[in-house]
């Protein structure tokens, strides 16, 4: 799997990113950050492009080297961009030290999430909030069959993608308070394609 996954795996990770339907979810999200942000799963940096003030730094956290490679090489918003190569479940930077904290069809793929955001909310200052578009499990009964039986085989070749997790009551679990969410399918597979859209500030 070390071929597949440092050097096949990005590749398709980028291309899935590519989606254009996915945009809309990037302005609105990328455009409620501001002041000093880090991003979690910066990825190939399909989101960069979309920082405008008042965002002032981006942290740009991924663990993958072949992925920083790429983001590195994506359009930069007219901003500093700083590209740490790191895991969201020990996040390199000091309490409290972020106005934001962006993720992106991220929290699927963490392999001990609930670690991972309760660093999220360590690093957000108080008064921070937590910005979020992910996909995971479905309200309906017969997708989530759908999602549990395919979780097992997609998880292994797409990284660690689990498509049945419960975004919003991880998130709040982490001791997060979700100011706002929303919720719905967009266009594709129903196992891959619900959405959940929001903020969240730390409780």
């Amino acid at each position: 799997m070390g071929f597949y996954s440092e050097t096949i795996l990005p590749k398709l990770c980028d291309l899935a990113m590519r989606n254009k339907d996915l945009v809309p979810y990037r302005k609105r999200v990328i455009g409620a950050a501001e002041g000093r942000v880090v991003e979690i799963g910066v990825g190939s940096g399909r989101n960069l492009p979309f920082y405008r003030s008042p965002v002032k730094q981006v942290l740009a956290l991924e663990p993958a080297p072949n992925l920083i490679a790429m983001a590195r090489r994506a359009q930069h918003p007219n901003m500093p961009v700083d590209f740490i190569t790191g895991s969201a479940e020990a996040i390199p930077l000091d309490n409290h030290s972020v106005d934001t904290v962006v993720t992106t069809w991220t929290l699927c793929s963490i392999p001990q999430a609930a670690t991972a955001l309760a660093e999220m909310r360590r690093v957000l200052r108080p008064g921070g909030r937590l910005l979020f578009a992910e996909h995971g499990l479905a309200p309906d009964k017969n997708v989530r069959r759908w999602q549990d039986w395919l979780t097992p085989a997609w998880s292994r070749i797409s990284g660690g993608c689990h498509l049945n997790r419960p975004i919003q009551l991880m998130i709040e679990d982490a001791g997060f308070r979700v100011d706002r969410v929303e919720t719905g399918y967009m266009p594709g597979p129903k196992p891959m394609t619900y959405m959940y859209e929001g903020s969240a500030s730390p409780g």
